[in-house]
């Protein structure tokens, strides 16, 4: 998708006030609203402004693009990292499963794919914006942690980013570091409550609450489903064909497991309760993978001519073959 550069679309600088982005917004909106406006694509560019207003008005939505990265050019191709929303806190109702009531949609007519993808409903920054009734709004935030973390649990400390707009309307990220305990067990997108760890709210009222949505990285062994996870074996030639009991790691510790005679590439083996942590536990799924060794000196050479000369009757595609 291309990269949409806010700042230029409202004729500001990086460094505007929030009170410059709302006049240059409102002398653009009397230029190129649709009812009034005679100029060239002036509907489209109306879409445009609004679009950029809509990010750059809100401190966070604001302080989130701006951690993108200034070097992007309007109609560069563009990809966010996926872990661009680490580490920074953010407001409203944000995707609260398992934190009672649904999730605010946030949806705006016309807008482009590049501020639905960083902004739109499935964005950690829908719902910013969002104020409860008589309390403090709810903080959101991203934690990125290690499958084994996830599996033994621990404690954390994160360094979060809260944006405020100071007297002059400048933006400010301010820092603040709070601790975490990890229970054993966390799964990937599941929400750790910090009560009162949130907006603070006006005139005394109840403080919202901080929720961390955490996210499992991509593990270089296993692969995550729900609280199961999945590990390709690799196994020689001769334990797939005489079976063999073989050493297994796990996420808590290595086991023994026994191949079957016969076992093929692609089967699966399951170790009951040796996935994540819970009620019940998750399993762990060996994925065999026969792997054949290489012919790569006389004696190995000699001993698959061997083979061929005794086994030359098993054919592998049988199965290919055309049936009447």
């Amino acid at each position: 998708m291309e990269y949409r550069d806010y700042y230029k679309i409202l004729g500001v600088a990086r460094t505007a006030t929030a009170e410059d982005i709302k006049k240059s917004y409102r002398r653009l909106a009397r230029k190129y609203h649709p009812d009034v406006s005679k100029e060239k694509d002036a509907e489209q560019k109306f879409k445009e402004m609004q679009e950029a207003y809509e990010v750059l008005k809100d401190p966070e939505k604001r302080a989130a693009y701006d951690q993108l990265g200034s070097d992007w050019k309007s109609g560069q191709q563009f990809r966010p990292p996926p872990d661009w929303a680490s580490g920074f806190e953010f407001s409203g109702g944000g995707r609260s499963r398992g934190a009672g009531g649904g999730a605010h949609v946030f949806e705006e007519e016309g807008f482009s794919d590049f501020f639905s993808t960083l902004f739109g409903g499935a964005s950690p920054f829908a719902a910013a914006g969002r104020r409860q009734p008589q309390a403090g709004r709810d903080h959101h935030a991203r934690m990125d942690l290690d499958l084994e973390e996830a599996f033994g649990g621990g404690t954390r400390t994160l360094d979060l980013k809260r944006p405020e707009l100071k007297p002059d309307g400048t933006l400010e990220l301010r820092s603040h570091t709070v601790r975490v305990t990890i229970p054993a067990g966390v799964n990937d997108g599941q929400l750790i409550r910090l009560a009162g760890q949130g907006e603070a709210a006006p005139g005394g009222g109840r403080a919202g609450d901080l929720y961390l949505e955490l996210h499992v990285r991509p593990h270089r062994l296993y692969q995550l489903d729900g609280r199961d996870v999945t590990l390709t074996l690799p196994i020689a030639p001769w334990e797939a064909a005489l079976g063999a009991t073989i050493t297994v790691p796990t996420l808590g510790g290595a086991v023994d497991m026994q191949v079957p005679a016969g076992a093929q590439s692609g089967q699966k083996l399951r170790l009951r309760g040796r996935g994540l942590p819970g009620s019940p536990p998750g399993d762990e799924y060996v994925q065999l993978k026969v792997v054949v060794p290489p012919a790569n000196s006389p004696a190995a050479r000699a001993l698959y001519e061997e083979m061929r000369a005794k086994l030359g009757s098993f054919d592998p595609r049988a199965d290919l073959q055309a049936r009447p």
